[in-house]
C-alpha cells in the first residue's frame, strides 16, 4: 500500500507535483516508489516539458566531473533511462577496437595448451586506433588496411645459475609492419597497451614461437574487442529536509551516515544539519531509519553519472564520443527504414 512517506512526497499540488513525479524516484526505509518513466506526451493533461527535439536539445547537459587516462566520469542530464542504457551498452559492445584474432603456433613446449595460450594472447589490449583500419571480410586476405601483425619468439635458458626469459610478457610481442604500415605509423608504432602482462611462464628448454594477426571488431562478437573494463551509470541522489534537524539530532544524523553526506552548520547559535556532498550518498537509507519523518531521499530520473574505465586501447573520452556517434548512426538508419516503409504504404 501507499504509506505516509509516499503521500508526503507528493504533498504539493499542480505543476510542482507533476514535476516531482517526472523527475524523482522516492526511496523510503524499505521501498522504492515512482520508478516509471512518463515518456508519452499525453501522460499528463498539463504538459510541463513538451516532448520535442527542441526541448530535448535545450534540456540536455553534459558535464565532465573528472578525466584521467584510465577513467572518465561525466554527468549527463536531460535524458531518460532507455537512452542512458543504450549508450552504456554501445560503449561495452559496439565501439570497435583492434585485437588478436588469428594465432599461428609454430612452437609451444610450455605447460599451457595451444588453445589456452591463443586465448590469453587474444585478450591483450592493442594500442591502435581502429579508425586507421577497415573490418576484414571473411573472404579477403590480410593486408595493411585490415590487419596488424605481431610475432613472439621466446626461449627460456639457464645462464650463470639464473633462468633467462622465465616470464613471457606482453612487451615481447614484436610488431611486424605490413605493406606501408612502417611509414604510416612511424610516429606512433603499434604495440600492446601494457608491457607487463604475463602471458606464460617457462622453464629452461621450453619455448614459444608464434605469429599473430589482429583484426578490427566489436565486443558484441567477443569480449576481447570491448574497449572498456567497465562502463556503468547511476542516478544522481537527491536529499531534502521536510523540517530542520537541529541540535543533538543534527550531530546524530551526521554520525549516522557512513559516507559523510551530511555536515553541521551553525545557524545563529543552533547547530543545523545540511547536505554536504550528495554525490557521496550510496542510498543505504541509514538516515531514513533514524529520521523517517524529517528527510526525503530520492534519485533524479533524468540525471546520470557515467563512469567509463578503459582497458587502454582508446581514451575514455573517445569511447564516449564514438558511442554517441554510433547511437546517432543507428537512429539515422531507423529513420531511413521508416521513411522507406511509409513510402511503400503510400504507394
Amino acid at each position: 500500500g501507499i504509506n505516509a512517506e509516499y503521500m508526503g512526497f507528493y504533498k504539493m499540488e499542480g505543476k510542482e507535483k507533476l514535476k516531482r513525479m517526472k523527475e524523482q524516484v522516492l526511496l523510503t526505509a524499505d521501498k522504492v516508489y515512482n520508478v516509471s518513466d512518463y515518456e508519452h506526451p499525453s501522460t499528463f493533461q498539463e504538459d510541463i516539458t513538451p516532448l520535442s527535439l527542441k526541448s530535448f536539445i535545450e534540456n540536455l547537459n553534459i558535464h565532465i566531473l573528472s578525466s584521467t587516462p584510465e577513467e572518465l566520469v561525466v554527468d549527463v542530464k536531460g535524458i531518460d533511462a532507455p537512452l542512458a542504457n543504450a549508450l552504456r551498452r554501445i560503449m561495452i559492445a559496439e565501439v570497435p577496437t583492434m585485437a588478436i584474432e588469428i594465432v599461428t603456433m609454430y612452437q609451444n613446449t610450455s605447460i599451457i595448451p595451444d588453445e589456452v595460450l591463443a586465448h590469453r594472447l587474444g585478450l591483450i589490449p592493442i594500442l591502435a586506433d581502429p579508425l586507421d583500419f577497415v573490418s576484414k571480410d571473411e573472404h579477403s586476405e590480410y593486408n595493411e588496411t585490415n590487419a596488424i601483425k605481431f610475432s613472439l619468439k621466446v626461449k627460456c635458458v639457464k645462464a650463470e645459475g639464473k633462468n633467462i626469459n622465465e616470464e613471457v610478457l606482453s612487451n615481447q610481442l614484436k610488431w611486424i609492419p605490413i605493406g606501408a604500415q612502417g611509414e604510416k605509423f612511424k610516429h606512433k608504432p603499434l604495440k600492446t597497451v601494457h608491457d607487463d602482462i604475463l602471458i606464460a611462464k617457462l622453464r629452461p628448454g621450453q619455448e614459444i614461437e608464434a605469429e599473430m594477426h589482429c583484426e578490427k571488431g566489436i565486443g558484441q562478437t567477443h569480449a576481447k574487442w570491448s574497449p572498456v573494463a567497465t562502463a556503468f551509470y547511476r542516478l544522481l541522489p537527491c536529499i531534502s529536509f521536510k523540517e530542520k534537524i537541529e541540535g543533538e539530532n543534527a550531530v546524530k544524523l551526521k554520525d549516522t551516515c557512513p559516507m559523510g553526506v551530511f555536515d553541521i552548520e551553525d545557524v545563529g547559535t543552533i547547530k543545523t544539519a545540511v547536505v554536504k556532498d550528495v554525490r557521496k550518498c550510496t542510498t543505504c537509507r541509514e538516515c531514513l531509519r533514524h529520521f523517517p519523518d524529517k528527510l526525503i531521499l530520492g534519485k533524479m530520473k533524468n540525471h546520470f553519472e557515467f563512469h567509463i574505465e578503459t582497458v587502454g586501447a582508446l581514451k575514455p573520452g573517445d569511447i564516449f564520443l564514438r558511442a554517441c556517434q554510433t547511437l546517432k548512426d543507428k537512429v539515422n538508419d531507423w529513420m531511413l527504414a521508416m521513411n522507406d516503409n511509409l513510402s511503400l504504404i503510400h504507394i
